[in-house]
């Protein structure tokens, strides 16, 4: 009997015959929880063995992520230096200790306060924690030997993604853009860095079976297609490249505003398997049909359903959209999901119209 794993894969590698793939991105735990309640299931508080539960009772084919950009900074909490207002980390690096305080009543991106990148020092720093990472293999390879044990068959697993332009999570939004302009032999060193780092990361999770390796980018809300060109679509093609040169699979994430970098071909030269979220209104700018017809055929796309609409709208408008999504992607290859992580507050009646309606209408596509 073919595994669930093994329908998303044939679906990426658009093997003959293959049934359409049904796979909601990453729906928060407290839905995943809420749902199986939902459908008269029980909750065993295992985010993974709940999802699994609910995916085999709804009919569809979960993806799980991993870890990444924590994989290479393995920040660690100092309760003497934390306090009620701050979580304070610390990492060892051969260019002196590095400290990062994040605030508890924001997290790390509820504001600019808790990246630790914010001058050159902290460059240098980076760069050294990046060049720490093969003596971590034998932590990243455990990390991902279990995860691979816990999914099993049930689905598939993909890399986190290592961020290489954002430098890995480790500077804010403003500073990303005044550092690549203002420093841009520093910033370019820590990018280059941080793609090394991802390798040595990628090695280990190919050789542990995880099923895909992975990267981000910003859309165009957030960054220029020139920089998107110079920075983000190099990196992810040499990322892309690396991964096919050993036989993997690499998948591609962009929830924004990315339908002229869809248009102008950008994203054909990414060199992915899979790219996601093809994000419709308010999320991105994409119309699904109009995106998908320009972007090759060799590519799977993954998405696109509005997760305001998932969340605010009726059954009825629910079952409305997905059946629209589902027609817009006929004849190509096409797995049927959502525009980001589902939000953990989506009705469960809402999110199970969602998946019954994407699979019944793809069967009778």
């Amino acid at each position: 009997m073919i595994t669930p794993r093994q329908r998303f894969l044939n679906c990426v590698r658009q093997v003959p015959g293959s049934r359409a793939v049904v796979s909601p991105f990453l729906p928060h735990r407290p839905l995943v929880e809420n749902t199986l309640r939902c459908v008269g299931l029980p909750v065993s508080g295992d985010p993974i063995v709940d999802e699994i539960r609910l995916a085999a009772a709804l009919d569809y084919e979960p993806m799980f992520m991993t870890g990444c950009s924590d994989l290479i900074f393995p920040w660690q909490e100092d309760p003497g230096s934390s306090d009620g207002e701050w979580i304070v980390s610390t990492l060892a690096t051969p260019a002196g200790e590095w400290t990062r305080r994040v605030s508890r009543r924001a997290g790390l991106f509820g504001d600019d306060s808790g990246f630790p990148v914010r001058s050159r020092e902290d460059h240098a720093k980076l760069v050294a924690v990046c060049a720490q990472i093969e003596r971590r293999e034998p932590a990243i390879r455990a990390y991902f030997r279990a995860f691979r044990r816990r999914v099993g068959e049930a689905g598939v697993i993909v890399v986190g993604h290592p961020h290489v332009t954002w430098l890995g999570c480790q500077i804010s939004q403003p500073n990303m853009i005044y550092h690549a302009a203002d420093y841009p032999e520093t910033f370019a060193r820590s990018m280059e860095a941080i793609y090394q780092a991802a390798l040595v990361v990628f090695r280990i999770a190919m050789e542990e079976a995880i099923d895909f390796m992975s990267e981000s980018s910003y859309g165009l809300e957030m960054i220029s297609p020139e920089q998107f060109v110079a920075q983000d679509l190099h990196y992810t093609r040499r990322l892309a490249d690396w991964t096919h040169a050993r036989g993997g699979l690499f998948w591609y994430h962009n929830c924004g505003r990315t339908w002229p970098l869809i248009r102008s071909g950008h994203f054909d030269r990414l060199g992915a398997d899979l790219i996601e979220t093809i994000a419709p209104s308010p999320e991105g700018d994409n119309d699904l049909a109009e995106s998908r017809l320009r972007l090759d055929r060799r590519i799977c796309s993954k998405g696109n359903l509005s997760l305001i609409l998932l969340r605010d709208r009726s059954v009825e408008e629910v079952v409305q959209a997905t059946r629209q999504m589902v027609q817009a992607t006929q004849g190509y290859a096409h797995i049927h999901s959502t525009a980001d992580a589902v939000f953990a507050e989506t009705p469960p009646e809402n999110f199970v119209a969602f998946v019954r309606a994407a699979r019944e209408t793809a069967a009778l596509g």
